[in-house]
């Protein structure tokens, strides 16, 4: 098993895990298949958070016990968070303009938008792989070691980060035709049908084993429930529409994250990966690892000795193994790619090289 799910906990576990996939895909289908509801869920309230972020601010930096006593302020008031929320949600605004054609969603040359968007993100967690791995090594040698985020997260990092690094470098080079994106008929989606299930499986596999590895107590929900959300939408109803889908779900669950941080560190809904050894036999939790991570953090202290405090003994043979799967599920995919470019004679980028294909086909089905 990769979760330690099991215990008195575990049907409150499966029950967030139910309510967190459900809600994506709900406040999905909202943003996609109107404008108002595009509006309203990648434009409207994103605005209304940041007003209700910069109160928090002005509020903590003037010692107002309201502000600083937010889950947001306590929990998510780090850069990255910001970053990552606004990132995604300009991705999507980019998406609608794309989708819409309004202003220059309307023009030829924006068409990239998303492999640049989606590109740049693939990026950043490659960067963030490769920190882990260093300071894991700096921390514990080839064999790997523990160290401490300023997320407030013990991170054991090794081998696998780097394996995982180079699996989303090519999965980069995965992506394909760019210039194939479509309007669907009456505009509810964005389409890239290049963008097969070839990609989406080896996408997949990569990121859960990004967020395992450098998100580990939210891989729960981050990695599975956010991952499969806009896969099983692509697969039953919105095919050639995956890419939407998942900056759309991304961008939801950030909101959520930034506002209720607490809903998946709590002792209820929480779920801790099998790296963290022994953390279920002595009843240890993701809040209490938190507060000791980031103890550590600040002071610069041993990770190593702080977690042992809890009786955690490292055991990283799941982040090897889906390490493993997903350079596979990506040299495979890039594989697959560089057959048909050769037997095609086109460039994948410039061109659409899985025409033909049954995903292929049913995307450009659905096209305006």
């Amino acid at each position: 098993m990769m979760f330690q799910l099991y215990g008195e906990t575990g049907v409150t576990q499966i029950l967030g895990w139910v309510l967190v996939f459900a809600g994506l895909i709900i406040m999905n289908e909202i943003g996609r298949r109107t404008k108002f509801g595009g509006i309203l869920v990648f434009a409207i309230i994103p605005l209304v958070l940041t007003a209700y972020f910069i109160a928090i601010q002005i509020g903590a930096h003037t010692g107002a016990a309201w502000a600083l006593g937010t889950q947001t302020y306590m929990y998510m008031n780090g850069w990255f968070h910001y970053a990552k929320l606004y990132a995604a949600d300009i991705g999507c605004v980019g998406f609608m303009m794309l989708k819409y054609r309004w202003g220059i969603g309307a023009k030829e040359w924006f068409k990239p938008w998303p492999f640049v968007i989606v590109g740049i993100n693939i990026l950043i967690a490659v960067g963030s792989d490769i920190e882990s791995a260093v300071k894991g090594f700096m921390a514990g040698g080839l064999a790997g070691g523990w160290w401490a985020s300023n997320e407030g997260v013990f991170l054991y990092g090794g081998w696998w980060n780097i394996v995982n690094a180079i699996a989303g470098l090519i999965n980069i080079m995965c992506m394909t035709g760019w210039w194939g994106i479509y309007s669907s008929k009456k505009d509810k989606d964005m389409l890239w049908p290049d963008m097969t299930v070839w990609f989406i499986v080896a996408y997949d596999v990569w990121n859960f084993e990004y967020t395992y590895c450098n998100l580990p107590t939210h891989t729960w929900y981050c990695g599975v429930a956010l991952l499969l959300a806009p896969t099983f939408a692509n697969a039953l109803w919105n095919k050639g529409g995956w890419i939407q889908n998942r900056a759309n779900t991304l961008a939801i669950w950030c909101m959520f994250a930034q506002v209720v941080p607490m809903f998946q560190l709590s002792d209820t809904f929480s779920v801790l990966p099998v790296v963290y050894g022994g953390a279920q036999k002595h009843g240890v939790t993701a809040h209490q690892m938190y507060k000791a991570a980031m103890d550590v953090y600040n002071t610069h202290g041993d990770a190593a000795a702080a977690i042992a405090k809890f009786g955690i003994k490292a055991n990283p043979t799941m982040q090897g193994v889906w390490a493993l799967l997903a350079l596979a599920a990506n040299v495979i995919c890039i594989s697959v790619i560089i057959k048909r470019s050769i037997e095609q004679h086109k460039n994948p980028y410039t061109n659409e090289i899985f025409a033909g294909t049954k995903d292929y086909e049913e995307a450009m089905a659905r096209r305006a």
